[in-house]
């Protein structure tokens, strides 16, 4: 018992240095993966970091460019062989998580194309494929394939619309009056009526 507090304390001492080397959470968690350090320091202060936000955000999980978490991470669930596109949103409490029975038709990790807009509280469940410019509705239960250009709602799911092509990038109206959407990574302005 008293070998794990003095344990605890000292990632705690350490994890601001850590924070101090890396620019955010995202590249502490890169770092880890291409350098395939699943324990250490380094490990157990991102470990620490998801504990305390009620979080698990695999170190092996693949993103293609950093999602974004308009609410935070509070509560995301991202087990380590799932795969999400460029371009994801995903709001809190959600869960993107692994089937791992031997005796089920979906065994392994959901797949998650570009542009995905995930509504607070969905759970994907096991190897499913969400296409690109999909939209999943809050609450949401995932646990089949979900088409390009379509929104999936309700519980049991239904899919209730497909277009062409849905544009599911997340805009912000900032104090200042400027509109911004969140695209590859980052925030960029809209201009005219143009984004």
């Amino acid at each position: 018992m008293f070998i794990k507090i003095i344990k605890s304390w000292i990632i705690e001492l350490i994890s601001p240095f850590i924070f101090l080397h890396f620019k955010n959470i995202f590249e502490l968690k890169k770092y880890l993966k291409e350098n395939k350090k699943y324990s250490g320091i380094c490990a157990s202060v991102y470990n620490r970091y998801m504990f305390k936000r009620g979080s698990y955000i695999g170190i092996t999980c693949e993103f293609k460019n950093q999602p974004y978490f308009p609410h935070g991470i509070l509560g995301i669930f991202i087990s380590d062989d799932s795969i999400i596109g460029n371009n994801a949103i995903i709001f809190q409490q959600v869960t993107i998580g692994s089937d791992r029975l031997s005796d089920t038709d979906k065994l392994g990790s959901p797949i998650i194309k570009d542009n995905a807009y995930i509504g607070a509280g969905a759970k994907i469940i096991g190897n499913v494929t969400i296409g690109n410019n999909c939209r999943i509705g809050a609450n949401a239960i995932i646990y089949k394939d979900v088409p390009d250009n379509s929104v999936a709602v309700a519980s049991p799911m239904r899919i209730i619309i497909k277009e062409n092509k849905m544009d599911n990038r997340f805009f912000v109206k900032r104090y200042n009056g400027d509109i911004e959407y969140y695209e590859n990574g980052s925030f960029h302005k809209k201009t005219n009526n143009k984004a």
